[in-house]
């Protein structure tokens, strides 16, 4: 579907030349949620923007399904980005045009008829949940609503391809996850192709098939999302898979309890998929002769499944304790020790 080969993109500046992609190859199949996270000045924004050809490479080739971007006519472009819709952190919305009509402005652009236009309209009213708000102005909705009306616009020229320019960091929480729940459900419904980039770690690990972690313009790590939870390798990607994993609060927590203990073991288990529903703690009380104390515990569940974190506090006679831990090791979760000295 999108095929990302060796792309460079370079800026001039009146300090010389700013590369903020830098060689650049990705493969993004059909119908999948793809996510592509970093933080400010990763080049993120900038790879979204060459997929649509807002931005062109300075070297190597963008294609979308079939259409080279980086290389199309001007005429070709327009025509391509009929099937490459996208949609934004501000919602980019005609404030002096109620719902229907911010909907339908694509589609009058395109020059379909008035009858056809007002039926796709009402469909993606319907799609988005704006039921009864279709002759509402932009300045009447909340966030969440201005957003819906940016995705139904986004959908109106049936698009095979949907990007998302950090569609939710203008949201607070709850917002985010119905506009997440609400990708996920057209996903599945049109079988479209998704590309968001996001900073925020929950936002792929709530809709995201794969994800592509970059760092001063390169991809440093790409896989798949439980994998990516699973097992981190960069230490940006560990900081990112901690936000979820292991937020300030958590950290806080294990200080805390830490402080109050003089001897044993603090070890993190890691659980992915089938290992999270394992009785793994009532099989350890039973086996060995030690006291255990659960700290902090946490299972997010991703596209391909479920991970979770679980601090332990292990306290016993030394040679009870390691054997412990060893058997934590062969039970098919990922074990870290953490010794509180």
């Amino acid at each position: 579907m999108i095929t990302i080969s060796n792309a460079k993109k370079l800026f001039k500046t009146k300090n010389g030349s700013l590369t903020a992609v830098d060689d650049v190859s990705l493969t993004i199949k059909e119908g999948e949620i793809f996510g592509v996270i970093g933080y400010s000045g990763a080049g993120k924004s900038t790879l979204i923007r060459m997929l649509n050809g807002l931005e062109l490479p300075t070297s190597g080739t963008v294609d979308v399904n079939g259409k080279v971007i980086s290389g199309i006519s001007s005429g070709e472009l327009r025509k391509a980005r009929q099937k490459i819709s996208m949609i934004f952190q501000h919602f980019n919305l005609l404030w002096s045009r109620t719902v229907r009509e911010n909907i339908s402005f694509p589609l009058e652009i395109a020059g379909v008829r008035k009858n056809t236009r007002e039926k796709k309209v009402e469909e993606l009213i319907k799609l988005v949940g704006l039921d009864g708000r279709g002759d509402a102005y932009p300045s009447q909705l909340s966030g969440g609503q201005k957003q819906r009306v940016g995705i139904a616009r986004a959908l109106a020229n049936d698009p095979e391809v949907l990007l998302c320019d950090e569609a939710t960091s203008a949201l607070d929480p709850q917002t985010t996850d119905s506009i997440l729940e609400l990708l996920v459900d057209i996903n599945k419904r049109l079988g479209l192709t998704i590309v968001l980039i996001t900073h925020e770690m929950h936002v792929i690990r709530k809709i995201c098939h794969r994800v592509a972690v970059m760092e001063e313009g390169r991809v440093v790590e790409l896989g798949n999302v439980l994998d990516i939870f699973k097992q981190p390798k960069e230490p940006i990607t560990k900081r990112f898979v901690q936000q979820v994993t292991e937020p300030e609060e958590t950290k806080e927590t294990i200080e805390h309890l830490l402080n109050d203990y003089e001897d044993g073991l603090v070890v993190k288990l890691a659980f992915v998929g089938e290992s999270a529903e394992q009785p793994l703690i009532t099989t350890l009380i039973r086996s060995f002769n030690i006291n255990v104390n659960i700290l902090q515990g946490k299972i997010s569940h991703t596209q391909n499944g479920a991970y979770g974190t679980l601090f332990l506090h292990l306290r016993g006679d030394v040679p009870e304790v390691k054997q412990a831990v060893e058997y934590l090791e062969k039970a098919s979760v990922g074990v870290e020790v953490i010794t509180n000295d």
